[in-house]
């Protein structure tokens, strides 16, 4: 049984129709929804779906219990969850594999092979599993030509990676503070829900900034440009 990981990025993306020129078989796809992707990432998952005969799974991650209300609580602060994550405590990036680890052992076959989207120019992430295949680091496709081997077929994120360098949780603390920028000027109704979710968190946004304060940060340089101009 051929089991496709399936992120929705660029290079995940590129593996499943790939595979599918190829004629190699696809028997699952596996799509971890973190309930917070980007609401172009949804729309760009259902066009690949149009594109893709085997149904594309949803296996989702309750993300908001995981960050503000499982047991796990801080006396100090009166706090639940385990609040943003970091460099340290990537405990989103792990839910995701247990998600992954809990859909292999539904598979009732010995004889399985999991595909992951990870291109050639980052082969180093690869591990040394008799289950596991990366085809882009066998084919040598980058993570350029996997975006334009997307934009082929007409797949474009609405503009998502223009922007952005990873499609991954719009509320992730680990982007770039030009990335967080971005998010704040073009994306002002996920800059809303993101102040409300740090209002919940026990820890820091950054370690350099909270929301609040990339906030204020990010009108001020506004404030300057308007002046400037």
């Amino acid at each position: 049984m051929n089991v496709v990981s399936f992120s929705g990025g660029k290079d995940s993306t590129a593996m499943l129709l790939m595979m599918l020129e190829k004629s190699i078989p696809v028997d699952r796809v596996i799509f971890v929804d973190t309930t917070k992707e980007f609401p172009a990432m949804y729309a760009h998952i259902a066009k690949v779906q149009a594109m893709c005969s085997v149904e594309i799974e949803k296996v989702e991650i309750d993300f908001d219990y995981w960050f503000s209300e499982c047991p796990k609580r801080n006396e100090k602060f009166g706090k639940f969850g385990y609040g943003w994550p970091d460099f340290r405590i990537r405990w989103c990036t792990h839910l995701k594999k247990v998600a992954v680890k809990k859909t292999q052992e539904m598979i009732k076959s010995d004889n399985y092979m999991q595909y992951h989207g990870i291109a050639y120019d980052e082969r180093k992430r690869c591990k040394n599993d008799k289950n596991v295949s990366y085809p882009l680091v066998d084919w040598e496709i980058t993570e350029r030509q996997a975006l334009e081997y997307c934009y082929s077929k007409g797949l474009d994120w609405g503009g998502l990676y223009e922007k952005f360098a990873r499609v991954s949780c719009w509320c992730c603390p680990l982007s770039r503070i030009a990335e967080l920028r971005t998010l704040y000027t073009g994306f002002p109704e996920l800059w809303v829900k993101l102040i409300e979710m740090d209002k919940k968190s026990v820890r820091k946004f950054r370690p350099d900034y909270s929301v609040a304060e990339l906030s204020e940060k990010f009108y001020r340089e506004s404030q300057i440009q308007t002046l400037w101009q």
